[in-house]
């Protein structure tokens, strides 16, 4: 078997520190809103190069408290793609917006930068663009759209710990950044964590407020906040991980390269393309392939832990019936659903499992292809 992820080896080069700073953790008896959340919360806004960072209890949350921060609610939209985890519209939903459905770029499966300005109406109030599996967006477009049109930018950046656009990392170009540090992410936490990301003070003020149920001062409410802190744990946790997160991007993308040079010359599986200017850091590597099914199947059969991200696009799922959405509005992001396969990917993998599932890959596309023809 090998897994999609493996989150027992990467403990395994960590571990020994990890537990060491959780004890002093435990034996603290601060485990809310202490040293460890300050000190990563300076590490990490220095790490992205942004002037603050505030961290949280998920992605979600980071991206719900961004767009409650910025004031986007009831009648307003927000512009966004189909082609992402769920909790990028629940954010929106949320705080009671209406998501704008951008169709993909199918070589990167980001936004489309070109279709952007044809859905922008006098009640559109941000773009929200997603940079999926680790792959930069075109932040340049997006800002001078932004400008242009005096909209904000909130960037899902929560799988794209690291990544970078023209030398600068990703979540810091917009208004406001938002991470997920879920144990499967390239940083990830022993649990469930968050991050904001701004060069705000005004912000950076607001999303304290607004994650300690609505206020700046203890026991004094100036509106409807959530609970949304991180806990000290997973602060020092994250701590650790953060001086190892160069290393392993690093990795995944020598990996990266690696599945490049094995699939080079087989026509029915087509890899990621990372665009100029950008350092993709591979939270997912991600083929697309005929027969997809199919072939997921058989991989599954044979112990390859290839998973789907994601099969049925945003607007067509129940969540969002609401909108009255059709098929056929979005036709690159609707085919791209039906082809895409992500391989494993993590720091640890070997050469020797990354050529299994090469072999393993092309042996189940040729064999669904065979099935399919007859």
């Amino acid at each position: 078997m090998i897994p999609i992820i493996d989150s027992k080896r990467q403990y395994a080069t960590v571990g020994a520190e990890v537990e060491k700073e959780v004890i002093d953790v435990l034996r603290s008896g601060s485990y809310i809103l202490g040293k460890n959340n300050k000190a990563f919360e300076e590490e990490i806004a220095k790490f992205l190069g942004c002037n603050h960072a505030v961290a949280l209890n998920s992605g979600t949350d980071a991206l719900h408290l961004a767009l409650r921060a910025l004031d986007i609610g009831a009648g307003d939209e927000v512009i966004t793609v189909a082609f992402t985890f769920v909790a990028t519209t629940e954010a929106i939903g949320i705080v009671g917006a209406k998501p704008i459905f951008v169709d993909i770029d199918p070589d990167t499966f980001n936004i489309d930068v070109n279709e952007i300005e044809s859905k922008i109406t006098p009640k559109t109030k941000a773009i929200l663009p997603v940079h999926l599996y680790g792959q930069p967006c075109n932040m340049d477009v997006i800002m001078d759209i932004a400008k242009r049109h005096d909209l904000f930018v909130i960037e899902d950046a929560c799988q794209a710990i690291g990544a970078e656009f023209k030398g600068k990392k990703v979540g810091t170009f917009g208004d406001i950044g938002c991470f997920s540090f879920y144990p499967t992410k390239n940083l990830g936490t022993m649990g469930d964590g968050g991050l904001v990301t701004t060069n705000s003070e005004y912000l950076k003020n607001r999303i304290i407020a607004l994650r300690n149920h609505g206020g700046a001062v203890r026991y004094y409410h100036d509106e409807i906040g959530v609970n949304s802190r991180l806990d000290e744990v997973q602060a020092a946790i994250l701590r650790v991980k953060l001086k190892y997160i160069n290393e392993w991007n690093k990795k995944r993308r020598e990996h990266a390269a690696y599945y490049n040079e094995l699939f080079k010359d087989i026509k029915d599986i087509e890899t990621p393309k990372e665009l100029d200017d950008t350092y993709c850091v591979y939270h997912q590597y991600t083929v697309k392939i005929p027969n997809r099914d199919e072939v997921h199947k058989l991989l599954q059969e044979k112990g390859i832990g290839a998973m789907i991200y994601y099969p049925v696009p945003l607007h067509l799922q129940k969540v969002h019936a609401y909108l009255g959405l059709k098929e056929g509005l979005l036709p690159n992001t609707e085919k791209n659903t039906k082809l895409v396969l992500s391989l494993p990917m993590f720091a640890e993998i070997t050469e020797e499992e990354q050529r299994t599932v090469a072999k393993t890959l092309i042996e189940c596309v040729e064999k669904a292809k065979s099935k399919a023809s007859v």
